[in-house]
């Protein structure tokens, strides 16, 4: 299974940042890939009101994408912001192509180092795996790799891969402390993690919006027994990653069997 992850610098316009991920996706359908993954915050950076710019599923910028997925052959999978019911927005990632047609929205929502997700975003309330190419994928959104039990649950729901968002915050030690999650969520639960972040905005000439959290860089694809085998750096860039999700998976479990070792009975 071949991957793209586009390491995109989203703007704050939505139309210009879908015609950036339109170019994208067509350099991965160029290079053989099955899916291409884009970062949370795909359809307009964090730092700006997210109401007037989020849109329902059925929207001009969901379909703008499925006709991307459409014209490529690809998976898509793109973060998006959805009207919440309650007049917040949801943190949506929409996952179309190749027969796919559905979204994961954000469970954990990122109040923290001195941002507040919460005040703006609901939180989602369903885990989900899609098929991809006979392949179970998983999803989980940027924050949530803070959380193992969703990657565990996500393994035990027959994912070997688990595709991964996110606009991660800048700071002291937060490259770090990302390279450390993800690959520490690529071993909990022995698959493949695909790792998609914003670029960070200072290579390009710009900066941080305040505290929101809008991106570092530094995507990578990361093996079940936690082994970086892609990365890119700070700056926008396309990273295309052979996978093999059966055979690979299959001996991390055999050699490192922590899904069959757990105590549930007893940690439950």
């Amino acid at each position: 299974m071949r991957i793209a992850v586009s390491q995109l610098l989203s703007g704050t316009d939505p139309e210009r940042n879908l015609q950036a991920m339109a170019e994208q996706a067509v350099r991965a359908a160029d290079e053989g890939a099955a899916a291409v993954v884009f970062p949370e915050a795909a359809m307009a950076r964090f730092g700006i009101p997210l109401g007037p710019v989020a849109q329902p599923l059925d929207g001009p910028w969901a379909e703008g994408v499925r006709a991307v997925a459409e014209r490529t052959g690809l998976l898509v999978v793109a973060g998006m912001f959805t009207p919440a019911p309650d007049g917040r927005v949801t943190n949506t990632l929409l996952i179309t192509g190749r027969g796919v047609d559905t979204h994961y929205d954000k469970l954990h929502l990122f109040d923290a180092f001195g941002f507040a997700e919460s005040e703006t975003v609901a939180p989602g309330d369903r885990v989900v795996t899609e098929p991809l190419d006979g392949v179970t994928v998983g999803f989980a959104t940027c924050y949530d790799v803070r959380f193992p039990e969703l990657f565990r649950r996500l393994a035990d729901d027959g994912a070997r891969v688990v595709v991964l968002p996110a606009s991660w915050g800048a700071g002291p030690g937060k490259a770090e402390q990302w390279e450390v999650l993800v690959r520490a969520r690529a071993l909990d639960s022995t698959c493949w993690v695909v790792a998609c972040g914003q670029a960070d905005p200072a290579t390009v000439g710009g900066s941080p919006a305040g505290r929101a959290p809008t991106g570092i860089g530094h995507s990578m694809v990361v093996s079940p027994l936690g082994e970086v085998v892609g990365r890119l750096g700070p700056e926008p860039g396309l990273l295309t990653v052979d996978l093999d999700p059966a055979e690979a998976v299959d001996r991390a479990r055999a050699a490192v069997p922590v899904l069959t070792n757990g105590r549930a009975d007893v940690l439950a």
